[in-house]
């Protein structure tokens, strides 16, 4: 099975760029209640994770800095302590779940290394789930 099946397009992801202000990212995290989002440069390429945990370092490690002010910090400024690794889109579910195993969600980028979306972990759990469960005579229900 090809892992485009998984892929949630670029257009329907939640990430920010290097050059998005802290405030920028505390708030869409917030908004959308993701603990982690992708990095986009300008040229299209993922360049890493952002999580909670990076911004509250970040808050910690800095004198003066509170929310007020974090407009002032750019996101390329803040150490990212996650490696989340891509996969290209042609790769091999082995590959891909080798990653989900870590990550909560896996960038998937082309051949040319732009990113082109991700794969949620809980997409590849409800697939398998789907598969060992839901067979015709087999069908379980998690309450």
């Amino acid at each position: 099975m090809n892992v485009a099946f998984f892929l949630t397009p670029k257009a329907e992801v939640v990430y920010e760029t290097p050059n998005s202000t802290m405030k920028q990212a505390l708030e869409k995290m917030e908004k959308y209640r993701y603990t982690a989002i992708p990095l986009i440069d300008n040229k299209g390429r993922y360049v890493g994770t952002l999580t909670e945990g990076d911004l509250l370092w970040k808050l910690k490690n800095t004198p003066d800095l509170n929310f007020k002010n974090t407009d002032g910090v750019l996101l390329r400024e803040i150490p990212t302590r996650m490696n989340n690794k891509s996969v290209r889109i042609n790769s091999d579910m082995k590959d891909l779940i080798s990653l989900a195993v870590n990550q909560n969600f896996v960038p998937v980028i082309d051949d040319k290394n732009v990113f082109i979306g991700i794969i949620k972990r809980s997409d590849i759990i409800n697939y398998c789930y789907r598969q060992l469960f839901n067979k015709k005579n087999n069908v379980i229900d998690i309450v």
